[in-house]
Order: structure tokens, then C-alpha cells, then sequence
């Protein structure tokens, strides 16, 4: 973190520390459902309220059309009270008098959830009235919200050029475990790769094959390889026409001294749906009327190989259909490996994006890896090579 502002080089004590956070989380019937965001900031907001700083938490939920209640940041401020035990204080909005007034009752160390940014249209804008208006609520801006990263918005990336600017803890921990990952690893690096289309990640792609020795791609995106390579693949979910585009990862992997490692076996289906009849066949012998729904045994035990030969492991998206038993085979059999690997020191492993936390929650093997990234668009853009105006703006 040599190259970034932490909360280890910041003065806090009886200041106003506006706090861009990650609160928006699934909600049912007024309840957070999941935790494990407000978890994530827990250690953030302690560091600064032990500092004698005053947390002022600034985070967006939903995506509201100008001011709407049913995206109220109240419920979930008084879910992070239950978390942090202690009292946490709301205002009604979070710029302007309301805002400031409520600011100003609290006392050192104390905490407050200010209402949704995205109830006023500059956030989104990163409108300079609007930067200004936040601006003046505080004297230290800290992001701990790389979730949000790669968004230039007016609380995720304004804010940083008005005020002094640092990371925060889970901020922090993204960054060392992505560099770790990626800009400075240990070789061999594998990565997997799955999901259900090649054209949602042809940038990552593109950038993978030539920062990593071996690539596992899996999913429908496979399939879309396996064709382009003269495979039939039935009823399988396939981008027939990105055949090219497919191919020419392939020339570009192989000139980059990157291999590729697609599925040798496949678990196929005549229905989409759980517990369907199904069959292993080689990737040879998928029928017209059938679908790949899963890599079968023997890919697993391919890829179990490779990853006896990583140090570094990235992963971003699972095998098949994990949500549908037994199609979710491959994916587990894959992520409990890892997660085994890990455990013993064998490999660094991150992973990320929505689909990918899923199937390794299903897995039971998330807190086995060395990092799970929350993030969606945010880690999909660090993997793809981007620079993330979050994350750039807290450099030194």
C-alpha cells in the first residue's frame, strides 16, 4: 500500500470524517438479509471512532429517481447499530442543514448514516455544487467503498480532490489482495474464468492471457470456445458468432505463452432444470438435442492438476449451473480444492463478482480463500486492467 493514502497516515481525532461506505445490501420486507457488507466496514469505522474521529457515513442504495423512501438508508442504519453495538445516528439527507445540523450534535467517536446520495442527481453527475455541499460536512474523506470504485461519482471520487483523502481498511485489504493477484504475484498464476457469455468478458479476457500462465475458462462462455474450435454443442447456451473473436483469444493467448484450458468432458441434459436426466459424455459427443449444463469429472480433474503447479489463484465465475443440483458438481469439486490449497499455504487465491461469492458460499469454501472481493463492476474492471477513479484517487 507504499503507493496510497491509509488511515495510518491520517489525523483524526475530533474530526469529521465523511466515510464513502458500501451499505447497499438485500433488504426483505424493511431487514437486511446479508450482512456481509456492513460487516466489511466494521473494522473502518472502529479505527476512526478509536481515534476519537467522527463517523460520517455517506453510501448510496438502490438506483432511486430523485428522493424515494422505499430507499431509505434509515433500516439499514439501524442494522450496522445492531453490528457495531452502539448507537448510530440518522439524518434525513446528506447535504445541507439537515445534514449539518445532525453532524454537529455528535461527539467524538460517535457514529452517523447520512441519507442516501443518490436521492440528489449531482452524485451520479460528480456535479461540483455537489461535491462542495458534501465537502463542507467534513474535514477527512476516507473511501471504504471499492465496490463503487470504478464509478466517478460525486462521493466516490469528488470528494477525494476536496478534502484529504485515504483508504480505508476493507478499501485497503481489496487493493493488497488484488495487487498480490495480479500486478505483483507469485507464478504460476491461474485464473478461471466461467459465466454464461464470452462477450460480457472479452476485455478481461483480452487481459488475462497476458498476465497469467494458465487460463480455465468454464460456463457457457466454453462453449462458445469449444464451437469455435469445430465442437458440437447441441441446445448448449453458445455465441456462435463470436466464433472469431473466440479464436483469436486463443492466437493471442498462445503467442503470450499463456494456456488455455477448456472442458474435456461435459455433464449434458435434455432439460434445464434441477435433477434433470443427464449424462458425462467427452466434448465430442454432446447430441443436437442435448445441452452442457456442467464440466464433467475428468475436466476436473485436468484443472485439479493445474492448480497442483499455481501459487496464485484468481477466479471469476463457476463451472455450470451451480444454482441446479447436480449441474453444480465442477464448480464445487473446483472451489473446495482451492479453498484445500489454501488452507495448506499452497496458493494465494482471490476471487470475486456476484456469481462467483454465490457458488462459493453454495460450496461452503468462501472463508477458505486467501481473499473474496464483494465487488461486481469494480473487481471485473481491476481484472480487466482498468484504473478505477476510486482507487486512483487515493494514490500519494
Amino acid at each position: 500500500m507504499s503507493a496510497f493514502r491509509t488511515l495510518d497516515d491520517a489525523d483524526l481525532a475530533e474530526k469529521r470524517v465523511l466515510v464513502r461506505v458500501d451499505l447497499n445490501v438485500p433488504m426483505e420486507s424493511g431487514r437486511v438479509t446479508d450482512d456481509t457488507r456492513l460487516k466489511a466496514i466494521l473494522p473502518t469505522i472502529r479505527a476512526i471512532t478509536d481515534r476519537g474521529g467522527k463517523a460520517v457515513l455517506l453510501a448510496h442504495f438502490g438506483r432511486p429517481k430523485g428522493r424515494d423512501e422505499s430507499q431509505s438508508l434509515a433500516p439499514v442504519a439501524k442494522a450496522l447499530e445492531g453490528q457495531l453495538g452502539c448507537k448510530v445516528a440518522f439524518a434525513a439527507d446528506c447535504v445541507g442543514d439537515e445534514a449539518s445540523t445532525a453532524i454537529s450534535r455528535l461527539a467524538s467517536g460517535e457514529v452517523i448514516v447520512l441519507e442516501n446520495t443518490r436521492f440528489h442527481a449531482g452524485e451520479e453527475k460528480n456535479a461540483p455544487d455537489f461535491v462542495e455541499a458534501l465537502a463542507r460536512l467534513g474535514d477527512v474523506y476516507v473511501n471504504d467503498a471499492f465496490s463503487t470504485a470504478h464509478r466517478a461519482h460525486a462521493s466516490t471520487e469528488g470528494l477525494a480532490h476536496r478534502l484529504p483523502a485515504y483508504a480505508g481498511r476493507s478499501m485497503e485489504g481489496e487493493i493488497v489482495a488484488l495487487t498480490k493477484a495480479l500486478e505483483a504475484p507469485q507464478r504460476p498464476v491461474l485464473a478461471v474464468v466461467g459465466g454464461s457469455k464470452v462477450s460480457t468478458k472479452l476485455e478481461l479476457l483480452g487481459n488475462l492471457v497476458k498476465k497469467v500462465d494458465v487460463l480455465v475458462i468454464g460456463g457457457g462462455m466454453a462453449n462458445t470456445f469449444l464451437a469455435a474450435l469445430g465442437k458440437k454443442v447441441g441446445k448448449s447456451l453458445c455465441e456462435h458468432d463470436l466464433a472469431d473473436t473466440a479464436r483469436d483469444i486463443l492466437g493471442k493467448a498462445k503467442a503470450a505463452g499463456c494456456e488455455i484450458v477448456l472442458p474435456v468432458d461435459a455433464v449434458v441434459a435434455r432439460e434445464f432444470k434441477a435433477n434433470a436426466a443427464h449424462r458425462v459424455v467427452g466434448v465430442d459427443e454432446v447430441a443436437d438435442d442435448e445441452m452442457i449444463l456442467d464440466a464433467g469429472p475428468e475436466t476436473v480433474a485436468v484443472v485439479r492438476q493445474k492448480l497442483d503447479g499455481a501459487k496464485t489463484v484468481v477466479w471469476n465465475g463457476p463451472f455450470g449451473a451451480f444454482e441446479m443440483t447436480p449441474f453444480d458438481a465442477a464448480t464445487v469439486a473446483v472451489a473446495r480444492y482451492v479453498g484445500d490449497l489454501t488452507r495448506k499455504g499452497k496458493v494465494l487465491s482471490v476471487a470475486g463478482g456476484g456469481d462467483t461469492v454465490a457458488a462459493l458460499n453454495h460450496a461452503g469454501t468462501a472463508n477458505d480463500f486467501s481473499y473474496v472481493s464483494t465487488a461486481g463492476g469494480a473487481f471485473l474492471e481491476w481484472l480487466e486492467g482498468k484504473a478505477l477513479p476510486g482507487v486512483e484517487a487515493l494514490r500519494r
